[in-house]
């Protein structure tokens, strides 16, 4: 029998990252896997081919849209090589794959595909490619998290879709219903509206994103109904239906009206849920909560003192890089050192275009704690910067507390907000105050100049270019 100091269940950012911090730290590793590629939902059908769609499509709308403006003379049509992009996707998918199969052989860790399943708190049978039993010492549940629905819909996975599907379509929607305005609904909405799809987004919750400071969420569709994205909040989807080509989805509007909705695609993106299947979770004696989530503590230890779990299959934001920090602290707690993670500041963000990307704690959070702000804020638009490349959507704001300065939260709505993200985590995590942002010298022509001035804007009102 194979004998490991730690055996990792799931091989996405999470699972990856924690075999190799363990291997780092001298631990003999296993990583089991039951899909046939490493890099789990983020690299094979979530981050990175949506990222891909993104940008390609982010592409074809600045070629038709900007390029005349910027002095681009192209004779003849613009035309979308549908099948090319999603090439193209599957293309850095593979590349990006083959990256974590160097990682694993680089770290030598023993990666051993099939679907693993406890037999008890140190045994894990493995069922598929490389079936065995083998023996861990500690083991890390970084089995991730699969798209949810609503208990009427039957997602039929050809028209009626989730997120894995829409990045694998044959051909680009006419008319594309998405239920649900969240991270998943917008960015994959965004695609192909840019694309030629007409686009409704049907959102339960009063606004889109609703976990976001509401000025980013109210600012986001004002800019995406430019684009031409349609919404209709606070309507309650009650069925959904599919004959031939065609979807009908009905939902009852805030005065309880039913209102339908018809297209070619339904997108169901209604947020993610824990997977735990097959894991046999009691027979270790491990707890999972009434959504199916892995309880743990506060090193994410389960009820199995020597069994872990992190990322989507535990509580909390359902964001990558939160996996692969956890990721991290297990690997390290386990090997006796004492990390932590500031879980409020780890960032969220959305790769529409313009990106949204926040830190902290929101105005309205605030507000609800009593703790009195100051606010500074800076519009894109008066950047020079932004005016050179095109992109004057969005804003920085910056929440800061009215006594000490210290900042407490950032949010932003803009191009490349998810690169400037990370200034505004760095000042946070040394609990800088809005002044010390504010004196910083900021490079000149730079969209990070809005955070400097966003920074000025909440210390005295000193904001310069506005």
């Amino acid at each position: 029998m194979n004998q490991f100091d730690v055996a990792v269940i799931g091989s996405g950012p999470g699972g990856y990252v924690a075999a190799i911090r363990c291997a780092q730290l001298g631990m003999k590793t296993a990583l089991i896997e039951k899909e046939a590629t490493l890099g789990g939902t983020c690299l094979n059908v979530g981050c990175i081919p949506s990222k891909s769609l993104l940008d390609s499509s982010h592409h074809y709308e600045t070629a038709t849209k900007d390029f005349a403006a910027h002095g681009i003379d192209i004779e003849g049509a613009i035309e979308v090589n549908f099948p090319q992009m999603i090439a193209r996707k599957r293309e850095v998918v593979a590349t990006t794959v083959k990256g974590i199969d160097y990682l694993m052989v680089k770290n030598k860790i023993t990666v051993l595909k099939g679907l693993g399943a406890f037999e008890d708190t140190t045994h894990i049978k493995i069922t598929g490619k490389d079936a065995q039993v083998i023996e861990a010492k500690n083991t890390i549940i970084a089995t991730g998290s699969t798209p949810g629905s609503l208990p009427f819909i039957d997602v039929d996975k050809e028209r009626i879709i989730t997120s894995t599907e829409a990045l694998e379509l044959a051909e680009i929607p006419k008319h594309l219903v998405v239920i649900g305005g969240g991270v998943i609904g917008l960015e994959l909405g965004q695609v192909y509206r840019r694309l030629g799809a007409e686009v409704n987004v049907i959102e339960y919750a009063d606004r889109i994103s609703p976990v976001l400071d509401a000025a980013l969420s109210k600012e986001l569709m004002k800019v995406m109904k430019k684009q031409g994205v349609k919404f209709c909040l606070s309507h309650q989807v009650t069925a959904v239906d599919r004959k031939d080509d065609t979807v009908t989805v009905t939902a009852n509007d805030k005065k309880g009206v039913a209102q339908t909705f018809e297209g070619d695609y339904c997108l169901v993106s209604v947020g993610r849920r824990a997977y735990t299947n097959g894991l046999n979770a009691a027979a270790a004696g491990v707890v999972l909560n009434d959504r199916g989530q892995v309880e743990v503590n506060d090193q994410l230890q389960t009820t199995a003192a020597n069994i872990y779990a992190i990322g989507d299959v535990v509580r909390g934001a359902m964001l990558a890089h939160k996996a692969e920090e956890e990721g991290m602290l297990v690997a390290e707690f386990i090997a006796g050192q004492k990390p932590h993670i500031d879980y409020n500041l780890i960032p969220n963000v959305i790769y529409t275009w313009p990106e949204v990307a926040s830190v902290g704690k929101t105005e309205e959070e605030l507000k609800a704690a009593g703790i009195a702000v100051k606010i500074g804020q800076f519009p894109m638009r008066a950047l020079g910067r932004s005016r050179a490349s095109m992109d004057t959507d969005g804003f920085i704001k910056i929440l800061a507390h009215a006594e000490t300065d210290e900042i407490l939260g950032v949010h932003m709505i803009g191009a490349r907000a998810a690169d400037l993200i990370t200034e505004a985590v760095t000042a946070m995590e040394f609990r800088a105050s809005a002044e010390d942002l504010a004196r910083m010298s900021h490079a000149h022509p730079t969209y990070a100049e809005a955070i400097k001035e966003a920074a000025l804007a909440a210390t005295e009102d000193r904001a310069l270019h506005i």
